[in-house]
């Protein structure tokens, strides 16, 4: 038979309740650290026998019996897991509120230029490159290029036992980025069986449809000594749409859908008053130096409206008095998506087998395949796009071997009014108009992921334990993407001319040609900007299909060995050590379509980015009993670990740890933490060259200056020429909304960094009242708080930080990124922001602090199981400095990082009956960013967005034992998301869509079978 002392089980420092599909009646609940079903008191009898089970605690690498957890640690296990109803765990893990809002998820990377539907998560909102992600201990490979950050889709969710979610620093014991905070998943083992399950829901609005099927297959043999353990699962979820749901403060159904999104006044943020239209639409907009002509959307006929000189209009294009885009403007929101589709084939194995006691080998292998779409409206285009050199001015006559030839596309009353406004003898015009022809901008994406690993373990020396493995992981991505164009053939095709003189020889005097021959011999094609529909028959010729690939590696080999020295003090248990090695090597590559990387597609400059890097570290971990079974000291023990690490980068770093437990009676335990964490720079921050952006939510400091304003603030501003054209022609420096969507940003790595260093903080007590006995034995009350500080923290130096210093005058060195539009773009644009530009330091320090409260409970009740399971988190501080000795940058109580956060759980099983669960998770009231509005959290209730709750529910129906059919609600309540405007908002959307459930109502219902 096997023996038991090579089942190796994670510990929680809570309690672990038994796979989904034990009978929810006969269900055994331990105490924090004790994860055999027997009572902590016979788990100490077992540590003396032989045969003990040999536990392996998250955060901590020595193998004991009698292991416990002394850092923060909470267990999120498979029966939650299969409650949520979730297609992704990241779905289930955000519930969590020790999880900040996740950089990437479906509901905010619609906007995404890579990467869009990936999964990650965020400990303590540090951001997800200071939260490690391990299996069963391990690495896993990224699966964002640059990155350390793994994705999700990637995890098989029914392939999971549970997972741990370590909060607090943890290099010493796991290496680079645990400065948050670790989350092991753990797979199952010892499965022995089928198990098939299938799935299928919607949103109430009627998108959203999702469906999954899953099979995991086991079997042991060998007379148990050895297991091995299949999955394969197929998902699909499919698009949500922004036009079908409104946020809470947003417009109706209606409106949502005709007339897009919502702006308001920053006197009244959340109350929006008007729909507000993009002002690109197909039509277009054309500018000479008297005025903007347009097509009427009625008649279709072109007609000037607003004035470009500060005269007279004709009719200010027939809109309300104050406004900027009326009626006849663009619908944005009819083309997006709320949340992404994404299709995902995932496979796992796991295996071993037991040669002996001191030899076991295992294996484990993960492939899965994502496929995710992203769509948004098609392009605006400007004629700056176009011609950036010349300040976007697009000439309408043509020069060719002497003779001077008019544009035939443009209309005669624009001809009319145009003008040489740039000195080279032609007449020239600005425009904008959307690039409708050209459809939606679209990407499809495919991501392929694997990883195996693979190593051996064993028992020698009595108590003394040895593991050593092998990993390698990859993931390789290529994606495509339509509906921008070539910047460069857009410039020849503008230069059209009527071939009067047949200069191409063909004969024919009344075609429209492009003037430039070697843009002829290439295939020119003449284009024409006026007017709707206009572009179409050039398209072929104008349009830039885009393309990426991507490929992240990772290759750790590791050993370690861990077992007990000697006894402190008569103590039954031994003063206990691990000490180990790991090598890991990471490379990483991006690559862009050569336009892309030029930024020649009216897209992003996005350059090429690669990198590697590698490195050796080693590291000891000592847990020293020092009292045991004495009055007031049930247990005493204090502990320690260290890590030294040579990396290829950054060179040599050191990380450790120390602290201790007591446990005055058996029912309560105090834990103590102190860690030093590192972080090395990834290949992103390292080796990326300046990569372009747009930015939103950006306040211009110059706005409303007039020529009469006096300070610092205004000298500075007049300093730029556009700005003080925009003055003279509005009487105060004016910023159109058109303007602040098109400020971009540049930020590329830095070479120069070093590793960032976290030390935290951790204090808590663990109350279980086991020797009270009946309902309470299994109640389990955990209190903890947490600081945590990051020195020499790698940061990009936020950019309204930089506009605000520099135009403040307090480090006018940061004007140097700042670029503004000239005074020839014209009044509505002259003098706006062009670029605020920033890159990667090791000049910010950030902190957090505050008390995580969990209580778990579990007990029989009207022939059933009940139980309750709440964690709650709340900040006391977050800040973060982007430059020494400057103001802190508050997050604490802002968007995504609320100061109280809640869910509760509550569940009801019956082994042959009814089961049913409630969860409800609350948000508490949040700020806008204090960056934007430029008052810290709390201080303005303007910039208030009131509390969230939602809840969730499922019923389940126990058919038998081998069957269980489910149905479920989640946000039962149908909240809607906060209207946010466009300033708070992610990317493209109304609200910040990765904080709130901007989704609605959703329903799902399905089948598990197990033989």
């Amino acid at each position: 038979m096997r023996t038991t002392s090579r089942a190796r089980l994670l510990a929680s420092a809570l309690f672990v309740v038994p796979a989904l599909w034990t009978s929810p009646a006969s269900a055994q609940n331990t105490a924090d650290a004790t994860p055999q079903t027997t009572s902590p008191a016979t788990a100490d009898a077992a540590a003396a026998e032989e045969e003990a089970d040999a536990i392996v605690v998250t955060g901590s690498r020595i193998t004991s019996p009698a292991a416990t957890a002394a850092s923060p640690l909470q267990i999120v296990d498979s029966r939650q897991i299969a409650n949520a109803g979730a297609v992704n765990i990241q779905d289930v893990l955000l519930q969590n509120p020790t999880f900040g809002t996740p950089s990437i998820s479906r509901t905010n990377s619609s906007f995404a230029t890579s990467s869009a539907g990936v999964a990650t998560v965020d400990l303590r909102n540090l951001g997800v490159d200071r939260t490690l992600v391990l299996v069963n201990g391990r690495r896993f490979v990224s699966g964002i290029p640059g990155s350390n950050a793994v994705d999700l889709n990637v995890i098989p969710t029914q392939f999971l036992e549970r997972v741990d979610v370590l909060t607090g620093g943890a290099s010493a014991l796991y290496g680079s980025d645990a400065v948050a905070g670790v989350v092991n998943f753990i797979y199952k083992k010892d499965f022995d069986g089928i198990q098939a399950d299938a799935q299928t829901g919607i949103t109430d609005r009627g998108d959203g449809f999702d469906y999954q099927a899953n099979l995991l297959v086991g079997k042991n043999f060998a007379d148990g000594r050895g297991n091995i353990m299949a999955f394969g699962g197929y998902s699909k979820q499919g698009a949500i749409y922004k036009r079908k749901h409104p946020t809470e403060a947003g417009p109706s159904d209606v409106d949502q859908t005709s007339l897009g999104g919502l702006t308001g006044n920053d006197a009244d943020l959340f109350k929006p008053e008007r729909p507000f239209l993009s002002g690109y639409s197909p039509r277009g907009r054309y500018y000479t130096d008297n005025f903007a002509f347009t097509y009427d959307p009625v008649t279709g006929a072109l007609r000037p409206c607003t004035s470009t000189n500060g005269g007279p209009a004709p009719d200010d294009c027939g809109l309300p008095a104050g406004t900027q885009i009326g009626p006849d403007g663009f619908n944005r929101s009819a083309f997006r998506y709320l949340a992404v589709p994404v299709e995902r084939y995932v496979a796992a194995l796991r295996g071993n087998f037991e040669v002996s006691d001191a030899l076991n080998l295992f294996v484990e292998g993960n492939y899965a395949r994502t496929q995710v779409k992203t769509e948004i409206e098609p392009f605006p285009l400007d004629s700056s796009y176009i011609t950036p050199e010349a300040g976007g001015q697009i000439p309408i006559e043509s020069l060719v071997n002497g003779v001077l030839y008019r544009n035939p596309f443009v209309p005669d009353a624009i001809y009319a009014d145009a003008s040489d406004t740039d000195g080279d003898g032609l007449k020239d015009i600005f425009f904008d108009k959307r690039l409708s022809d050209f459809g939606p901008r679209t990407s499809t994406a495919k991501r392929d992921t694997f990883r195996i690993a693979g190593g051996a373990n064993g028992k020698f020396w009595d108590d003394w334990s040895y593991e050593a493995y092998g990993i390698y992981g990859q993931t390789v991505e290529h994606q495509k993407g339509s509906g921008q164009f070539n910047s460069l053939n857009f410039q020849q095709a503008l230069n059209a001319i009527r071939d009067v003189n047949d200069i191409d020889g063909d004969g024919d005097r009344t075609e429209i040609i492009c003037a430039d021959a070697a843009a002829r011999a290439a295939g020119c094609v003449p284009a024409n900007i006026y007017g709707p529909g206009s572009l179409t028959p050039a398209v072929g010729y104008l349009a830039a299909p885009q393309t990426l690939d991507t490929k992240v590696t990772e290759t750790v080999a590791g050993a370690n060995v861990s077992g007990g020295l000697f006894s402190l003090f008569g103590n039954r248990d031994k003063v206990s050590i691990a000490l180990g090695g790991e090598y890991r090597r990471e490379t990483s590559s991006s690559v862009f379509d050569p336009l892309s990387q030029a930024g020649l597609n009216g897209g992003n400059a996005l350059p090429s980015t690669k990198g590697k890097f590698d490195l050796v570290e080693g590291f000891g971990e000592v847990i020293a009993p020092i009292l045991e079974d004495r009055p007031f000291f049930h247990r005493l023990s204090l502990r320690g670990a260290v890590r030294v690490s040579h990396y290829s980068t950054v060179g040599g770093t050191f990380s450790y740890n120390y602290g201790g437990e007591w446990a005055p009676i058996e029912d309560v335990r105090f834990r103590v933490m102190q860690a030093r964490s590192v972080r090395a720079p990834n290949v992103s921050e390292l080796f990326a060259p300046p990569q372009q952006d747009f930015p939103s939510g950006l306040q211009d400091p110059c706005t409303g200056i007039t020529a009469a304003t006096t300070g610092t603030l205004a000298d500075l501003c007049r300093a730029a020429p556009g700005v003080n054209a925009n003055i003279a022609a509005n009487g105060a420096f004016t910023v159109t909304q058109a303007d602040r969507q098109g400020i971009t940003s540049f930020a590329g790595g830095n070479p120069n960094l070093q590793e960032e260093k976290g030390d935290s903080f951790t204090a808590g007590v663990v109350i279980n009242p086991r020797s009270l006995g009946g309902a309470l034995r299994n109640l389990v009350l955990t209190v903890d708080y947490f600081d945590i500080k990051i020195r020499d923290a790698i940061v990009q130096t936020p950019l309204q930080f930089i506009l605000d210093q520099c135009y403040s005058g307090a480090n006018q060195a940061l004007c140097q990124f700042i670029t503004r539009r000239p005074a020839a773009q014209g009044a509505n644009s002259a003098g706006s922001i062009d670029e605020v530009n920033s890159g990667p330091t090791n000049s910010g320090g950030v902190r957090t602090s505050g008390l995580d409260t969990t209580v778990n409970w579990r007990t029989d009740l009207w022939g059933g199981n009940f139980g309750l399971r709440a964690s709650y988190t709340h900040l006391f501080k977050g800040y973060s400095v982007p430059l020494p000795g400057s103001d802190r940058d508050y997050f604490a109580g802002e968007i995504g990082a609320a100061k109280d956060r809640f869910t509760t759980t509550v569940s009801f099983d019956q082994e042959h009956g009814i089961g049913g669960t409630l969860t409800g998770t609350f948000i508490g009231a949040s700020y806008l960013d204090d960056q934007l509005t430029g008052a810290k959290p709390g201080a303005n209730k303007l910039y208030r967005v009131g509390a969230e709750f939602y809840l969730d529910g499922q019923i389940r129906f126990n058919v038998g034992e081998r069957y269980q059919l489910y149905v479920g609600v989640n946000n039962l309540l149908d909240n809607k998301a906060p209207f946010l405007a466009d300033i708070g908002a992610s990317a493209g959307q109304d609200t910040d869509a990765g904080t709130y459930d901007a989704l609605g109502r959703r329903y799902y219902a399905g089948a598990r079978l197990r033989f």
